[in-house]
């Protein structure tokens, strides 16, 4: 079992930064692949990255590559989402989330535990 709390959100002007982070519960951190997902009001819950154990394997949505990197200190229990170039249509709520799943998750159907999440917000 783990416990997720997400932190970092705001209100940031179009072009600008945040980085999210996910402080995790318990001794056992290393052992789960982690994800950030986030949800716009009306829309579905929607992949944005994903990392491994270990931090070596990364996958991220097509909408965010090239401006969100996900990252993780497993000796923190930590897990950040740095968000860089931000865009209105970023604006959502964003979730941390844990999975023992063997191989690199990137559903939301297949991660266990959740955050309380925390909110973006992007003016233009």
């Amino acid at each position: 079992q783990v416990q997720l709390v997400e932190s970092g959100g705001g209100l940031v002007q179009a072009g600008g930064s945040l980085r999210l982070s996910c402080a995790a519960s318990g001794r056992t951190f290393s052992s789960y692949n982690m994800g950030w997902f986030r949800q716009a009001p009306g829309k579905e819950r929607e992949f944005v990255a994903v990392v491994s154990r270990g931090g070596v394997i990364t996958y991220y949505a097509d909408s965010v590559k090239g401006r969100f990197t996900i990252s993780r200190d497993n000796a923190k229990n930590t897990v950040y989402l740095q968000m860089n170039s931000l865009k209105p249509e970023d604006t959502a709520v964003y979730y941390c989330a844990a999975t023992l799943t063997s191989r690199t998750p990137a559903l939301a159907s297949e991660f266990d535990y959740w955050g309380q999440g925390t909110q973006v917000t992007v003016s233009s």
